[in-house]
């Protein structure tokens, strides 16, 4: 399969937002990048079951990270997954929409990990709201 394709299959089941912080590729004025959910330096595969759709933010954040420190507990936990994770486990919307709280020691390590609070992406998701473009009305929320 080509990159292209490969892009295009992760970009659709994804909706065409970052699987972490929900940023909309279609609106944004940088790449998202396939990230490798297990990183390749730890066997992680092309395989489109370990791939994410992700903006560069986030994907620079997580790096080759599989896990982050829960900040209210000091312990060490997975980071959120895609693939497995399901989404309202671990996460609920604040109530402007503008920032993403992580509910459980995955959600809260994650949040914390990929900094899903920086400005840029609140400042933008406030921006969308006031559009109606945000929250993006993804099928993962009604799963």
């Amino acid at each position: 399969m080509s990159e292209a394709e490969r892009r295009r299959i992760v970009a659709e089941r994804a909706e065409h937002c970052c699987e972490y912080c929900f940023s909309q590729s279609l609106l944004s004025h940088d790449d998202f990048a396939l990230e490798h959910i297990r990183p390749q330096n730890d066997d992680g595969t092309d395989d489109l079951f370990n791939l994410a759709w992700s903006c560069q933010g986030c994907n620079s954040r997580k790096y080759t990270a599989q896990t982050a420190i829960d900040p209210p507990t000091g312990l060490s936990v997975a980071l959120y997954n895609p693939r497995t994770d399901t989404w309202r486990n671990h996460f609920v919307w604040s109530e402007d929409f503008s920032q993403i709280i992580g509910v459980s020691p995955t959600g809260r390590a994650t949040v914390a990990r990929f900094d899903l609070h920086r400005s840029g992406v609140a400042n933008l998701r406030r921006a969308l709201a006031i559009g109606g473009y945000h929250p993006p009305r993804l099928t993962l929320f009604e799963e």
